[in-house]
């Protein structure tokens, strides 16, 4: 055998069941957990940037095993096979939330070494809490990945809630242990909705392997009613955790208060282990779902979410508050694959969609979560009519802010752009227009909150801005590198993109053949166009100055501002716990319902 031959052949034969690295991912944060309080929180920042390293390593190997052998990687806990033991399995899709998780982990860990390593020997309580943290949500995030059982992605999901509700609390304010609390609650129900449907699957057919499951549901010959409600009562909980209007009430108090690195955790990768759930259930477990009219449901949900979260950022007066609205706006592209799997050339299609939208997504909003964190410090506040000057005195960490609005707005050649192209041809292909104008309306609304941001940080309105405090070069080249991740993603080699096919049917037209003619200046000129336009009519009615001086044309019209107004009383009705309890109540009732008709119109 050939010496070039060697590694292929090791990778091959790794991805052949009983592939035990699919252990290291989950070992090494245990190893960090178990450790920490021996080390401390001197040296566990450190620490933990050796185990982040490893663990990016052992994602690339794994990575790279999944690829080479083209099927699923797989392992069972002690020898022990399913429905009596527990399973991992590594596909395409899992290695891509590996990989993402690992990468913004890293990024965050090196961002916090200066905000959470305490000088000399002082020891702070703070420290130790935020590295042992943010191991319980590594952790969290890699069971959901591997997890093969209902039951153990439960236990994952519950792990990363109660790692990531101490996050948002760590300065100890009474606003932000209110915010936390209000997490921490909302989040246990949606766990209670998932949990009930766990338990009827496993009512039902005695397993909560979903390999199983999914071979025992396939074979009857309608989904029956027990299937149904289970679905329902899972969709409805992973939509709370995830935050999808109108279940959003918790997400924005949540990052009003909480430390730059963890408002960067929670909106790259913690809201995205509960979606990550939902692509299982619907795409792996139960794929009848995609077929009826509840998907529509969620579509209609995520053009709410694209729409409310976009309005609402173009309102906020603080800068975090904006990118916490981005975030729920963004959560929305994640929900339109659900709608457009069916009138695509594949449910596969719009799976590889949503999934480059997680690891677009998680790289630029990491990144402007960090930035947004740096210019708080450095100015003492992040009120975004007084960021005036902020490009001269922080340029790097302004850069890094416009070039991850580029990948949210979907400029070329970002992987922003490459989920809205897909998502748009889905639409087109379907004779579905009405999500195209959706995307449309989202892009321009996001290019239009960012230049809002941009635009005060770049005038040269008022005096030179004093730093209360200068960011470390480290965390502003962090905060570059993720916005340069997002933006590049799309330069990548097509062929990259068949990973997330590995382990499912392959669709009728290679995504690799479909995404590679994407690019060309044509389509870059037209995508400029719009943004143009928005950057003249933001510069143009915008208030500008401390005094909230108007521009050369004036005010917006009236009507204008009596709509912001009407979405900002409707956000506030949202986000009351009445309204959101009824809604989670409703939209369980709804999806049932349109679960019960839409299978018995399928069987008839």
């Amino acid at each position: 055998m050939e010496a070039s031959a060697i590694p292929t052949a090791w990778l091959a034969g790794l991805s052949a069941p009983g592939g035990v690295l699919l252990v290291v991912p989950l070992i090494l944060p245990v190893v960090g957990l178990l450790l920490g309080l021996l080390l401390g929180g001197r040296r566990l920042g450190p620490f933990v940037f050796v185990l982040l390293s490893a663990g990016l390593a052992a994602a690339v190997v794994v990575a790279a095993a999944v690829v080479t052998g083209g099927e699923p990687m797989l392992y069972q806990l002690g020898g022990w096979s399913p429905p009596l033991g527990v399973a991992l399995k590594a596909d395409g899709l899992s290695v891509v939330l590996l990989l993402t998780s690992a990468v913004v982990t890293l990024g965050v860990a090196v961002y916090a070494q200066r905000d959470f390593r305490p000088p000399g020997a002082r020891e702070t309580r703070g420290s130790l809490a935020f590295w042992m943290l943010l191991l319980g949500v590594w952790a969290g995030l890699n069971t959901v990945a591997l997890g093969q059982d209902l039951f153990t992605l439960f236990v994952a999901l519950e792990l990363l809630t109660f790692s990531a509700v101490p996050l948002v609390s760590l300065d100890g304010r009474a606003e932000t242990l209110a915010a936390a609390l209000r997490y921490l609650l909302f989040a246990l129900l949606g766990s209670v909705l998932y949990l009930l449907g766990a338990v009827l699957l496993y009512g039902a057919y005695g397993t909560l392997d979903i390999g199983l499951l999914a071979v025992q549901i396939a074979a009857a010959h309608a989904l029956p009613p027990s299937v149904l409600a289970a679905a329902a009562l899972m969709t409805v909980g992973l939509m709370a955790k995830t935050a999808l209007v109108p279940l959003h009430l918790w997400l924005p108090p949540a990052h009003a208060g909480a430390p730059p690195a963890a408002s960067a955790i929670l909106s790259a990768l913690v809201v995205k282990g509960s979606f990550f759930l939902l692509l299982r259930i619907w795409f792996d477990l139960i794929p009848g779902l995609l077929d009826l009219p509840a998907a529509q449901a969620l579509g209609v949900l995520g053009a709410a979410a694209i729409l409310l979260g976009n309005l609402m950022a173009l309102q906020q007066a603080r800068l975090k508050l904006l990118v916490a609205y981005s975030t729920v706006a963004q959560i929305g592209y994640l929900f339109l694959i659900f709608p457009l799997a069916g009138t695509t050339s594949g449910p596969t299609w719009a799976l590889s969609a949503g999934t480059l939208q997680v690891v677009s997504h998680a790289l630029a909003k990491g990144s402007l979560f960090l930035a947004a964190g740096l210019i708080a410090k450095a100015l003492g506040h992040d009120r975004i009519r007084d960021l005036a000057g902020v490009g001269r005195v922080l340029p790097i960490t302004l850069l890094a802010s416009g070039v991850a609005g580029l990948s949210l707005v979907g400029i070329q050649p970002s992987g922003g752009y490459l989920v809205k192209a897909a998502l748009q041809g889905a639409a087109e292909a379907g004779g579905t227009w009405w999500w195209g104008l959706v995307l449309d309306a989202g892009g321009l609304l996001t290019a239009a909150y960012l230049l809002w941001f941009i635009g005060h940080a770049l005038s040269g309105h008022g005096p030179h801005p004093a730093t209360a405090k200068a960011p470390g070069r480290a965390q502003e080249l962090v905060a570059l590198a993720l916005a340069l991740g997002s933006l590049l993603l799309g330069l990548l080699p097509a062929q990259v993109f068949e990973l997330i096919s590995v382990g499912r049917v392959p669709p009728p037209e290679p995504i690799a053949t479909a995404w590679a003619g994407a690019f060309h200046w044509g389509s870059l000129a037209a995508g400029l166009l719009p943004l143009l336009v928005v950057a003249v009519l933001v510069l143009a009615f915008g208030p500008w100055g401390g005094r909230r001086r108007p521009g050369p044309l004036g005010w917006p019209a009236v009507g204008a501002a009596g709509l912001g107004s009407a979405v900002g009383w409707l956000d506030a009705r949202l986000r009351c716990w009445p309204v959101a309890g009824f809604s989670l109540l409703a939209l369980v009732l709804t999806l049932g319902v349109g679960f019960a008709f839409g299978a018995r119109a399928c069987v008839t």
